[in-house]
């Protein structure tokens, strides 16, 4: 589909890398920067698709590997793919299980060929190649997929990281031979761990393939925070300009203004919905765990500039008292703000650049010494 996943830049930051634009795609256009919600198993855990445009979502995830483990890729394919059986009519993007495969499965065998593992849910062997990672996202028919790359956990050698990455570069080439739809985006992923030589050597070398998108990947797996920013400066540059540029499974406002600060377009994390679920939330940058007993008698919304529909109508106290009774509704209205908190940052982020004051109004989250959100 010529054209069909264009990116245009339509304003820049004086000061920084930050840039405003727009991602089209068979689904419609992604306004950048943007928080895109994980609906790892075709669902945003507690939310439904009315709630999830209500707090401002555009674009959305799926996971390969849960989907190909529970319901399967043929189900989903049979209902006429993601976008009809979750019942969404926005952009999805779907993650190649990678991380999934590295990090969740115990038993697994790592070879060129791929990874065999053994499965949480019923203890057969899987085996994931990149061909098998396309040919699964290609039936559940996301908008963007991702590369089926080796995402090594910190600590890691540098000889291992060097290892994984350039597999991850191999089996990229491999992905690309595999993709099949012109109406699915396939992106790339640039590992290199926390070596600055390594992340350059692989953005220059998957730059050279001309994708539609590319993600920073492997950060957030163990490694200290600090370590973030610096990784995504100096990657994130090397990146084309013409593409968008997607930083995986990060979501607080530190590390997004920074990343936006380098050039940064699209990020994606579990932390508001999961949060959500042990009763914490997001206000303002800060994390509030809501059960604490200041908050039992307190008649006040969570943020009375918050436009969500939690904090249109409920205050803290009554929501204290659903976390502390343990009622389901808690996880949905805790989550329906933690959404709209992050969604609603990058739509500031967004407007910020367009009149060039992004350096300033967001200078709290890039100073060096801005800590990551704080508990309340």
């Amino acid at each position: 589909m010529a054209g069909a996943f264009e990116f245009e830049c339509l304003a820049q930051c004086s000061q920084t890398n930050a840039r405003v634009g727009v991602f089209s795609t068979p689904h419609g256009p992604v306004e950048t920067p943007c928080f895109m919600p994980v609906g790892t198993l075709a669902t945003v855990k507690a939310v439904t698709p009315d709630q999830l445009v209500a707090a401002g979502a555009g674009m959305i995830l799926g996971n390969t590997y849960h989907l190909h483990l529970q319901p399967g890729e043929n189900l989903v394919a049979a209902a006429g793919g993601l976008h009809q059986f979750m019942s969404w009519k926005g952009p999805i993007l779907t993650d190649s299980g990678g991380f999934q495969v590295f990090s969740l499965s115990a038993l697994r065998t790592i070879t060129e060929e791929g990874v065999k593992f053994r499965s949480p849910r019923d203890g057969r062997m899987i085996d994931i190649t990149p061909e098998k990672s396309i040919q699964i996202q290609n039936q559940l028919g996301a908008d963007v997929i991702m590369a089926f790359d080796e995402c090594p956990p910190y600590p890691a050698t540098r000889e291992q990281v060097e290892l994984a990455t350039e597999r991850t570069y191999r089996w990229l080439k491999r992905c690309i031979s595999a993709h099949n739809r012109s109406d699915q985006a396939l992106f790339g992923i640039v590992q290199g761990g926390i070596y600055p030589d390594l992340r350059a050597k692989a953005a220059v070398e998957l730059t050279k393939l001309d994708l539609p998108g590319y993600a920073i990947g492997g950060v957030s797996v163990g490694e200290p925070a600090e370590f973030i920013p610096h990784i995504v400066n100096a990657t994130a540059p090397l990146l084309p300009k013409s593409k968008p540029r997607y930083l995986m499974g990060v979501g607080t406002y530190r590390e997004m203004a920074r990343a936006v600060a380098a050039g940064v377009d699209m990020f994606d994390c579990v932390i508001p919905t999961r949060l959500a679920r042990h009763g914490a939330v997001m206000v303002q940058g800060e994390r509030w765990n809501i059960k604490n007993a200041k908050f039992r008698d307190d008649f006040q919304p969570l943020d009375e500039t918050c436009p969500c529909y939690t904090c249109q109508n409920f205050s803290r106290a009554y929501l204290s008292h659903l976390v502390r009774s343990g009622e389901i509704l808690a996880h949905v209205l805790l989550s329906i703000h933690n959404l709209t908190e992050l969604i609603h940052f990058n739509k500031r982020m967004r407007k910020a650049i367009q009149e060039d004051r992004f350096a300033s109004e967001f200078s709290r989250w890039l100073r060096d010494d801005a800590m990551v959100e704080s508990e309340r």
